[in-house]
């Protein structure tokens, strides 16, 4: 079986990759190798910051990995707040970054966003990268309990409800980070 490491600190998203894997790859956290610094992400591009992440990696700890950067691109604000997801309101508070991107919007009729990911793999010295996006619309409100992020106030195009509504299956099957994971598996399964 394949073993990779997935550098993330991110609970959320770790357990997201496993579920979406499903048993086909051994995933490693960054704790399940004592990894505990705080990995650069200074990139202007999902793909750089990722890239930054499974090279770290690779240099510090000679293991092969894969890294992610995903963020929300919203396009009557010129796709913020895209790389800066995490961090858009200076912090990293989930609450106060949605609040931030709710007040920015106010009542625009331009709610049309994506959720991008962008999977940097390093894998026997070479670099693969893997990407996955799924479009739809902010939504005036917080609606749902669910994921983590921006999932309360993002509903994806054809459906009626937010990710924060859906159940972690119903999430997963149809993603950003499901998109670039499946991508990523079927290259690896390839091998």
């Amino acid at each position: 079986m394949i073993e990779l490491v997935f550098a993330t600190n991110n609970k959320n998203k770790l357990d997201e990759v496993r579920a979406i894997v499903d048993g086909r790859f051994f995933i490693k956290s960054l704790e399940d190798i004592g990894c505990y610094d705080d990995i650069p992400e200074t990139g202007d591009t999902f793909e750089e910051n990722a890239k930054q992440k499974s090279d770290y990696l690779f240099r510090h700890f000679q293991l092969d990995s894969f890294a992610d950067d995903s963020g929300l691109e919203v396009e009557s604000l010129k796709n913020e707040p895209g790389v800066y997801s995490a961090r858009y309101s200076g912090t990293r508070n989930m609450e106060d970054n949605i609040d931030l991107l709710l007040e920015k919007l106010g009542d625009n009729a331009n709610r049309k966003a994506c959720f991008r990911t962008v999977i940097s793999l390093y894998l026997n010295k070479e670099q693969h990268f893997f990407e996955g996006v799924i479009y739809g619309e902010i939504t005036h409100e917080r609606k749902g309990a669910e994921g983590f992020g921006y999932d309360p106030v993002f509903v994806p195009n054809g459906y009626d409800k937010t990710f924060a509504e859906m159940s972690a299956t119903e999430k997963n099957d149809i993603s950003h980070r499901a998109i670039a994971t499946r991508k990523l598996g079927k290259y690896l399964l390839s091998l």
